[in-house]
């Protein structure tokens, strides 16, 4: 497979939650308080769930659409309709 230029944005991102996700657990080791490690929590997941996000739309853009080819009408509905429906994986 081919390194899409996306894919350095994504291995930023998930760099980013990586070291969230570290300090989640520093902070729960050291008893810091609820509210400050739900809010960690929830850098860890939004930043995972963008690098999904983008992984997948990279993926349906260069994968899919390069191997089914853009000359069908039917074809090319479906793909813009799978770039929609992934937005909310």
């Amino acid at each position: 497979m081919n390194k899409h230029s996306t894919h350095t944005d994504i291995v930023k991102r998930l760099k980013r939650a990586s070291g969230h996700l570290n300090k989640v657990v520093e902070m729960i080791e050291s008893e810091k308080g609820c509210l400050d490690v739900s809010q960690q929590l929830q850098a860890v997941t939004s930043a995972l769930s963008k690098a999904k996000q983008i992984y997948v739309q990279d993926h349906i853009e260069h994968c899919i659409e390069s191997a089914g080819g853009k000359n069908s009408k039917q074809f090319s509905q479906q793909i813009k309709d799978l770039k929609e429906i992934a937005k909310y994986l």
